[in-house]
């Protein structure tokens, strides 16, 4: 992995020896350019992760020098801090709709311009992890056969709105934050810390769920890459660890219905990593899809060297149509006010079963039931 890449844009070389002398610690790669035209010259030479562009230059000032980077695609999702005396709104403004991303004020203060610096580089490498994810999605999809259409169909209309809205989440919060921080008091800020923290959980969540679907792709329809591993935690521990964990998190530890015959000396074709996962995304939707004093059923059985594990839920149910269309990502039934996904899990738990040469099920009674069954080969 390269170093990170930092272009600096100031008329003053001064400045430039500041920046470079409070980021010295932090192992980035600092370009300098004294203008504008020079360095828009340069993007290609240096190809910036981040930068940093005062505002107030003769010639072109960074206002416009801003407006013609994020003019031309290639750099248009590389963050503009602009580095500026300006503190009215309407200066301010004038910047974001030339498209910067943030501001620091002069004189520059160490602490704020690493924390800028730290967040801005943080935003642009999670945009590259989602374009990587965009093009393995295009290098994997000629393997998807069925429903072909559908796929990209639904991936197109839902996917923007996935990660839109944590982002919208996180920007709102700086937005405020940054309009009127001065008037909050602690626990104001505090909780408005909460929601953009909780946004970017969330999409950071999602982002690795689509790299591991892509992957996991990838895996599936390459045998050569694959590498078979086998459980060595006791699966009793695991699959009891895992859904306790979840049914806290939602607060439905008296749902759990647990028909789990001695496993001490199981030992499935599955690492522990893949194995928990399945168990996580199975439990995860089987509390999503069904109301709270419902129960959530978990089974397992070892029978002719095979292990067999099912979660079943008394929730919306699913009709056989809907059964079809799992794997085009299609969401069914929802409403406004309900969380909100793309339906990865089901898709995630099918590849990583598939991945150790076994077979997963869903059967539904719609409106009544959901029970989703894995079959495991055993050691």
């Amino acid at each position: 992995m390269r170093e990170l890449s930092i272009l600096v844009i100031d008329d003053e070389p001064d400045n430039f020896d500041v920046i470079d002398t409070l980021l010295n610690e932090q192992n980035y790669v600092l370009h300098y350019a004294a203008d504008g035209q020079e360095a828009i010259s340069l993007l290609d030479v240096f190809k910036p992760n981040l930068i940093l562009l005062d505002v107030m230059m003769p010639k072109m000032d960074g206002i416009e020098v801003c407006k013609r980077i994020k003019s031309i695609p290639q750099w248009q999702s590389v963050p503009i801090v602009m580095v500026t005396a300006l503190n009215t709104k309407q200066d301010l403004s004038r910047c974001l709709d030339a498209g910067a991303d943030d501001f620091i004020s002069k004189p520059v203060n160490s602490l704020e311009l690493r924390a800028r610096v730290k967040s801005m580089l943080r935003i642009k490498q999670q945009y590259d992890q989602i374009k990587t994810l965009s093009n393995l999605q295009e290098s994997t999809i000629v393997f998807l056969q069925d429903s072909i259409d559908g796929l990209c169909g639904n991936l197109a209309s839902t996917l923007p709105h996935e990660l839109n809205t944590p982002l919208n989440g996180i920007v709102t919060v700086i937005d405020l934050l940054i309009d009127d921080y001065q008037n909050m008091d602690k626990d104001e800020l505090y909780e408005f810390l909460l929601v953009a923290q909780q946004s970017a959980y969330r999409l950071n969540k999602l982002t690795k769920r689509f790299l591991q679907y892509s992957q996991l792709e990838i895996l599936t329809s390459n045998p050569k890459f694959r590498e078979i591993k086998s459980t060595k935690t006791s699966i009793q521990i695991l699959i009891e660890s895992a859904i306790h964990s979840k049914a806290e998190q939602v607060n439905r530890l008296d749902d759990l219905l647990l028909e789990l015959p001695n496993l001490e000396d199981v030992e499935i074709c599955m690492s522990d990593k893949d194995f928990v996962c399945i168990i996580e995304e199975l439990v995860e939707n089987a509390f999503k899809f069904s109301q709270p004093n419902t129960p959530v059923k978990i089974c397992t059985q070892l029978k002719d060297g095979i292990f067999h594990l099912s979660i079943s839920d008394r929730g919306r149910g699913m009709t056989e149509e809907q059964i079809a269309k799992v794997s085009s990502f299609t969401q069914f039934e929802r409403k406004y006010y309900e969380q909100q996904g793309i339906g990865l899990g089901l898709q995630i738990v099918k590849k990583i079963v598939e991945l150790y040469g076994g077979k997963s099920s869903i059967s539904s009674i719609y409106h009544q039931e959901t029970i989703v069954s894995v079959e495991i080969p055993s050691m």
